[in-house]
């Protein structure tokens, strides 16, 4: 039992270092694979990439092999800049995006100064392809998963005993477990990389956040 404990560990502790790098890497490496691609997904960071990447595997799809790109753009703020590079002005590529809730306006402004349309709603960003994560990527999968699932994917990865210590931290003690969940998987961020695609992978396929099903099937 001790030695199948501590293969585990390894088998985990592997899996960590194996990630790359987020960040500005993050981006600078979407970008080197960008000549041949038909299409490109904007998003917001590093773990939205894993995400949407892993969801369209587990869909079957190879979205490198079908000339599509996701690239993490380094924030909201980065947007209007990538829009303007990739947009109709621009590239004029077939585009699609991902966002957090609380920087749909940023994208919508940025859309309509790039020549998508005015008075944008909600729909019309849905329609252009462009999704809104409520409250964000992390908040989706744990609605989508139900807590008691993403605290035995956590189990599983040798984390349950620092999220019970995380509880107990007077500002999180007493609140709901969904967002103590989400602020653990956030405070740290190779940790938010590993969750996005261990979530993913734990997702039932017919109960997938529509916001990822949303951008996947645009393009």
């Amino acid at each position: 039992m001790e030695g199948g404990i501590a293969n585990g560990d390894q088998k985990r502790a592997r899996l960590r270092e194996a990630l790359p790098g987020g960040g500005p890497q993050a981006t600078s490496r979407a970008l080197a694979r960008l000549d041949d691609a038909r299409a490109i997904v904007l998003v917001e960071g590093f773990s939205d990439q894993i995400a949407l990447e892993t969801l369209a595997a587990r869909r079957g799809r190879n979205l490198e092999r079908e000339g599509i790109s996701v690239v993490p753009i380094g924030g909201a703020q980065a947007i209007g800049r990538f829009l303007t590079r990739f947009g109709p002005r621009g590239w004029d590529a077939k585009l699609a995006g991902l966002c957090d809730a609380g920087e749909e306006d940023v994208f919508r402004r940025s859309l309509e100064r790039a020549g998508f349309g005015s008075r944008l709603t909600r729909l019309d960003l849905e329609r252009l392809g462009f999704h809104v994560c409520v409250d964000d990527l992390e908040d989706e999968l744990i609605r989508a998963l139900g807590p008691a699932t993403v605290e035995d994917v956590v189990d599983s990865q040798g984390d349950l005993g620092s999220f019970r210590a995380f509880q107990k931290q007077p500002a999180w003690r007493g609140r709901r477990v969904e967002a103590q969940l989400r602020r653990f998987m956030g405070s740290a961020d190779r940790r938010k990389l590993r969750y996005a695609r261990l979530l993913v992978d734990a997702l039932d396929l017919e109960h997938v956040p529509p916001p990822l099903d949303g951008v996947l099937a645009h393009v």
